[in-house]
């Protein structure tokens, strides 16, 4: 039954995802901005042939290869520690629904479509998408999960 919400939350993401890139794309010029929350939150039609920041530019190719690698060792640890852990279970089914979000994109456009930008103390964040954040949540989920086991580990050490 984990599993099934695990997947599901993996589709849901990719659904989400999708939907908000049709309406970007559907309803805004690229470059075209809407100010949400004056200073702070904006909705910018951006596309991005590269990766996280820009990088790696046109690199599609490589994409399509370390997403494919990503995608079977996350659905093969989603499956060996998802099913005794939540922990474990909801990270990987964000990483894998962003993974799968910005995917579809490099298959049909060449291109991710972002949208989502974040001015943090006059810094102007990467412009991002519904993809990007849940694979940033499930890292940094993983993260925790991973230090708090450590914590634990060092202090049954040394018990």
């Amino acid at each position: 039954m984990k599993m099934l919400l695990y997947y599901g939350l993996s589709f849901l993401i990719i659904v989400i995802d999708q939907i908000t890139k049709f309406l970007v794309v559907q309803n805004m010029d690229i470059a075209e901005s809407r100010e949400i929350i004056p200073d702070f939150f904006y909705l910018t039609s951006h596309r991005n042939s590269g990766a996280a920041f820009g990088i790696l530019q046109g690199q599609m190719w490589l994409f399509y290869i370390v997403t494919v690698i990503v995608v079977i060792a996350i659905v093969y640890h989603l499956h060996k520690y998802g099913r005794d852990s939540k922990w474990y279970g909801i990270p990987l089914a964000l990483i894998l629904g962003g993974a799968i979000g910005n995917f579809i994109d490099r298959l049909l456009f060449g291109e991710v479509v972002d949208f989502f930008n974040v001015y943090i103390f006059n810094y102007n964040y990467p412009i991002f998408n519904i993809a990007d954040s849940a694979l940033v949540v499930g890292v940094i989920l993983l993260i925790i999960k991973m230090a708090a086991l450590e914590w634990q580990e060092k202090r049954k050490n040394k018990a």
